[in-house]
């Protein structure tokens, strides 16, 4: 059944869109009704502010981030690990890709459709 997991990841429509103006709370509700995660934005140790935008986050934060980039694109069959590398490489903030309640961490080496599909317990 793992092959066909990968195949219909591969071709899911499913395609998560990641756009620097919206509000950190709503992507994390796109990002849970395309995968049925959750994902938490961090600034820092700290969990960030639901209410900022991308944009608002990157311009607290040190790092040279493209907050002009078009949207950032993630599908299930990416790998949590460079999934999670994105958002920092594009946007320069730390995210964490978690289990449908949120109370922990999915393996960083399994693809989001594992993960969704809970292949990791």
């Amino acid at each position: 059944m793992g092959l066909l997991n990968n195949i219909k990841d591969a071709f899911n429509k499913a395609e998560f869109t990641v756009a620097p103006n919206k509000k950190l709370k709503t992507i994390s509700a796109d990002f849970l009704k395309a995968f049925d995660l959750q994902l938490a934005f961090y600034k820092g140790q700290k969990l960030a502010d639901p209410e900022m935008t991308l944009a608002a986050l990157n311009s607290r934060t040190s790092k040279e981030v493209n907050t002009n980039a078009d949207g950032l694109k993630i599908k299930g069959s990416m790998k949590v690990g460079d999934a999670e590398k994105l958002f920092d490489q594009n946007f320069g903030v730390t995210v964490q890709i978690k289990d449908k309640e949120g109370r922990g961490c999915v393996p960083n080496s399994i693809t989001i459709g594992q993960a969704a599909r809970g292949e990791y317990k």
